[in-house]
């Protein structure tokens, strides 16, 4: 069986418009993440990984 993925939460939330700045996920990665597939979660993850990278 898979690995769950991790949530990225860190639970220090700083929303800059829909982006945590902290997570690097959108608001709605946010609100959507416990009713994600394990794929959804991989690109959301990846997502927040880009954009906290810029």
């Amino acid at each position: 069986m898979a690995k769950e993925i991790e949530n990225p939460c860190i639970s220090v939330c700083q929303l800059s418009g829909d982006l945590c700045m902290s997570c690097g996920r959108s608001k709605e990665d946010i609100r959507k993440w416990k009713r994600m597939k394990r794929p959804e979660k991989m690109a959301a993850v990846q997502r927040a990984s880009v954009r906290l990278k810029d």
